[in-house]
């Protein structure tokens, strides 16, 4: 499989506002036309949220690739939510484009809760095992007919080699701030961990945006714009990312996953931090930088406290 997302002309984003969100709902969905229309702080950046009332909320992609999402999310997450043991989002209506805006959208039901975070999450050990079992029932779903790997989710759920020239490029870029040698060590146990398993579902953007907490504790997850079926390790970058120690130990019990899996799992990470942190380093006053480093440590000592993968792991048993 080829595919260089630097190759690929970046998203146009179209950006409305809420007098387009009102003519769209008065249009289409005209029984909700005198609810207040308000846009969600910190709504995203692939769709725009708007609360429609108290109870729904409306999302529009803000380009054409994140549109593709539209028709997967209406089929899938109705089917979906009453498997899981969180609340998923759960689509009410599919609007249609007009008033100027190009693409198809969605009323969700809303939910409520704090984006994840140190001071929102009230034991991350807890939290992790509730994670992982959620992740553990997604992947019980039903695959059959669900959407493979593709441009509709940045071939979430495919080999992590396709970013394999961004990574490299990435490594290239940090130079002497990264420890090289150990870095491509990693990278390439990671390609060496290929995956012949049965296709399950998988998320594909397991990140604290989309894990909302109430009263310290996990209540739901959100946006499963990347998701699809296939290798499920690109939903395990959280465990280098956000856990550490018994947290990491906790979520991994939990999963259940083989060597192979873990080492995809921490091959994704690295692809997203190293990423992250190229970029970061072209601003020198870029306050992330220190955090896409501290990942990058945790994933580095991860690797080097782990036992290494045997033949048979490098081979890729599946889950």
């Amino acid at each position: 499989m080829i595919f260089d997302p630097d190759e690929v002309p970046r998203p146009d984003r179209r950006l409305v506002d809420e007098d387009v969100v009102r003519r769209l709902i008065a249009g289409q969905f005209p029984h909700w036309a005198d609810l207040r229309v308000q846009p969600v702080a910190n709504g995203g950046w692939d769709n725009q949220t708007f609360h429609l009332g108290d109870t729904m909320s409306v999302r529009l992609p803000t380009a054409e690739e994140y549109a593709r999402a539209v028709d997967k999310e209406h089929r899938w997450l109705p089917t979906i939510a009453p498997q899981v043991p969180l609340r998923i989002p759960v689509p009410l209506a599919k609007g249609e484009p007009g008033e100027g805006y190009r693409f198809s959208w969605s009323v969700y039901e809303w939910i409520d809760g704090e984006t994840a975070g140190a001071d929102t999450i009230a034991d991350l050990t807890e939290f992790a095992d509730s994670v992982a079992a959620f992740l553990v029932a997604l992947r019980q779903v039903d695959p059959t007919g669900g959407p493979e790997p593709g441009l509709h989710n940045w071939y979430r759920g495919g080999p992590v080699r396709i970013y394999e020239a961004q990574t490299l490029r990435a490594i290239e870029a940090l130079g002497t701030r990264i420890p090289r040698d150990l870095v491509m060590e990693v990278w390439q146990s990671a390609l060496r961990a290929t995956w012949d398993g049965r296709p399950v579902w998988f998320h594909g953007d397991i990140a604290p945006g989309n894990l909302l907490v109430r009263d310290g504790r996990l209540a739901a997850v959100i946006d499963f714009g990347t998701s699809g079926v296939g290798d499920p390790a690109c939903d395990l970058a959280i465990a280098w990312t956000v856990l550490s120690g018994t947290s990491r130990a906790a979520f991994r019990a939990r999963l259940g996953v083989d060597a192979g899996t873990w080492a995809r799992g921490r091959g994704w990470a690295l692809w997203k931090t190293l990423l992250m942190y190229s970029y970061s380093i072209e601003d020198d006053d870029d306050p992330d930088a220190a955090e896409y480093a501290r990942v990058l440590d945790e994933i580095l000592t991860d690797y080097r406290t782990s036992p290494q993968l045997s033949t048979d792991d490098d081979r890729g048993a599946g889950q």
